[in-house]
């Protein structure tokens, strides 16, 4: 992953952007020409010296600001940040380059670095998901800025592994509130998943996962209902098995009958009012 991000970054070697991490440890002042601050820089990064490289990319900006040394220098500071695993300060140093050179040709892989910084922090379901939120909106931006160029590729790729993330959220805690009996609590998760990350791999288990809490509160026309758009939508998975045999236990088989026996056009315009009323 990472080595295809250094293939990029060399691909769009025009500009780069700076770091606001590491201000704290500074080199001592001796002045340089630009230029060989920067390669000396380069090649501590070359040789995964990121701490070293940070530092010396960090001084080509302090002794030549205005340079366009200073401007490549940013990014890669950035990008090394990113390789340190120095997520948060990759933020701030490619957020800090895009604000400066809005316009560079650089911008994108900024942006796109931006990204992956936030995607890299997503921790698992168990924990809080404001970095997954985080990486969704920037990856989106990448997307929305930049819809044909390489980066957008990878991070539609991206959005959808982020919006399984999410996903499977609101899921761990909707499963929570079914075991807990608090239904009501728990639909409004299930619910949300539907709603909101429907081309996800959760929505199956999902829309089972309604019917579960229907059947809890002895609503059985809803769960009824929503297990016809699980059986519409997913016909051979093994969450309609479930739902299936939760059904045949609690009796609610009997209420579906005259979704067999209704001809195909009202079957589907069934299924649409279904989905309607109840998403």
């Amino acid at each position: 992953m990472k080595k295809s991000i250094l293939l990029l970054l060399a691909m769009s070697f025009v500009v780069i952007s700076g770091c606001a991490g590491n201000k704290a440890k500074k080199l001592a002042y001796v002045e340089k020409p630009a230029e060989t601050i920067y390669l000396d820089g380069y090649d501590r990064m070359q040789r995964r010296d990121w701490s070293r490289s940070i530092l010396l990319f960090d001084e080509v900006e302090r002794q030549h600001p205005y340079s366009e040394w200073a401007r490549r220098a940013m990014l890669m500071a950035a990008y090394a940040n990113y390789e340190a695993n120095k997520y948060d300060e990759a933020v701030a140093a490619a957020g800090r380059f895009v604000a400066l050179h809005p316009g560079s040709r650089s911008a994108p892989y900024a942006y796109y670095l931006i990204a992956v910084s936030q995607f890299e922090q997503i921790r698992d379901v168990g924990r809080d998901q404001g970095k997954t939120a985080q990486a969704l909106t920037a990856l989106r931006q990448v997307v929305r800025r930049f819809p044909n160029s390489e980066y957008a590729r990878d991070a539609r790729l991206k959005i959808d592994l982020t919006r399984d993330q999410l996903a499977g959220k609101d899921m761990s805690v909707g499963r929570y509130y079914l075991r807990k009996g608090n239904s009501l609590a728990a639909i409004n998760r299930f619910r949300n998943v539907i709603k909101e990350y429907d081309t996800t791999t959760h929505a199956p288990e999902a829309l089972h996962r309604l019917v579960e809490a229907y059947v809890q509160l002895g609503v059985m026309n809803e769960a009824v209902q929503v297990a016809a758009v699980l059986g519409y939508n997913y016909p051979g998975s093994d969450w309609y098995q479930d739902t299936y045999n939760l059904l045949d236990k609690t009796g609610g088989l009997q209420l579906t009958k005259h979704l067999d026996e209704a001809d195909p056009d009202k079957r589907e315009n069934f299924f649409k009012k279904a989905w309607g009323r109840l998403f």
